[in-house]
């Protein structure tokens, strides 16, 4: 039985160094306001490891996730029928990032195994939540990949390996780019550490994403008052209008 118990306790030790190791994290900004002018924004993040024992052996790696409000969506495929596209089969995702990026500080396969990124859900198609499809169709994967694909195309799906600074396994720091067609909303920040291919530690923080200023207010009239809104656009076109009319009028040679 003592046996037993020590085999047991030491197979657990590396497991126990492994939680001594700990994230203390820094954001070069935890809000982004979204104005009239705003053509997107970098976040610069950095930290620490903080340890209560020597460094292992084995190298340290570092993932760095962004992620912006997950929500559901449809994924619809277009073939051309009779000269027209049209829109045929279609698959329910159920949740999915609107913004995810992912940064590494080595090659993926040299960071995570598949294993723990299955539990952990780092990679970008495990990061996307699928319900299925219906029966008629045989290939729902690739309606997961066309929207990876799409969104790959407008930089709100990044993977950007080794761009994660690690200095001495101690120090790291990396920049996130978010483009200027955000959504709004909370962006959760994750720092994983890894060694050999297993997460040993990691780390949360968030980042509010707001309009803020004019766009604000028009974004809450139209959700509020989608009326009134409409009245409003439909009174600026008119007066946008008139003045290019009144304008084209007096600038006319006489």
């Amino acid at each position: 039985m003592r046996r037993a118990l020590a085999i047991l306790m030491l197979s657990l030790l590396p497991l126990r160094l492994f939680a001594q190791e700990e994230v203390v994290l820094g954001l070069s900004q935890d809000e982004v306001a979204i104005t009239a002018n705003f053509d997107g924004s970098e976040i610069l993040i950095f930290g620490a490891i903080k340890r209560e024992t020597a460094i292992p052996e084995d190298p340290l790696q570092v993932l760095v996730t962004v992620a912006g409000p997950r929500r559901p969506l449809t994924v619809r495929r277009k073939e051309r029928r009779f000269g027209i596209w049209v829109n045929t089969d279609a698959v329910e995702v159920d949740l999915a990032p609107s913004f995810y990026a992912v940064a590494t500080s080595a090659p993926w396969s040299d960071t995570i195994s598949d294993i723990e990124d299955l539990r952990y859900k780092v990679s970008i198609p495990r990061a996307i939540r699928s319900v299925g499809a219906p029966m008629s169709i045989q290939d729902s994967q690739s309606f997961t990949e066309a929207l990876i694909r799409i969104r790959e195309n407008n930089d709100l799906y990044q993977l950007r390996e080794e761009t994660v600074t690690l200095r001495e396994q101690t120090l790291f720091n990396t920049a996130v780019a978010l483009p200027a067609n955000l959504t709004e909303g909370i962006y959760s920040t994750r720092i994983l550490l890894t060694r050999g291919g297993v997460v040993i530690a990691e780390h949360d923080a968030a980042i509010d994403v707001r309009k803020v200023g004019l766009e604000r207010w028009l974004f809450n009239l139209s959700r509020n008052q989608p009326l009134i809104y409409g009245l409003l656009s439909i009174a600026i076109a008119i007066a946008a209008g008139w003045s290019a009319s009144a304008a084209a009028r007096y600038l006319r040679p006489g």
